[in-house]
């Protein structure tokens, strides 16, 4: 018997895809990736990395939420950056989010491109205490 969940959120992005928003198994939450995509909406709330990067993180938040989770439970997450040039500013926001407490993880990678046209992708894994 497996002890894998879907897990779904209405505060973030339905997939476009064949993929879930998070899947949570043996102890983690594996986040699917997460862009600036307006959750009502359909689409990328603006052209610029740093409203994107706050919806993506406000998005991300979202799932975490819906798995009982917050930021402070995230081991690891991954970055994906249209330009590594928007380092600085992603990063400032990314900060920002996971505050003052442990911070996870992490890789950034420069990608050729990413969904709907976003700047950024942030995705996570988790783990339940």
């Amino acid at each position: 018997m497996s002890d894998r969940q879907t897990i779904v959120s209405a505060d973030a992005p339905a997939p476009i895809g064949p993929y879930a928003q998070a899947i949570a198994a043996g102890g983690f939450v594996f986040c699917s990736g997460q862009v600036g995509m307006d959750p009502a909406a359909g689409t990328l709330i603006a052209d610029d990395v740093a409203a994107q990067t706050k919806q993506a993180m406000a998005n991300l938040g979202a799932v975490l939420h819906a798995a009982g989770l917050t930021f402070g439970d995230v081991v690891k997450t991954t970055i994906f950056l249209i330009d590594m040039n928007d380092f600085a500013v992603v990063n400032g926001i990314y900060a920002d989010a996971f505050g003052e407490g442990a911070v996870p993880a992490r890789s950034t990678i420069a990608v050729a491109g990413l969904p709907r046209g976003a700047k950024v992708e942030i995705e996570a894994i988790a783990l339940r205490a």
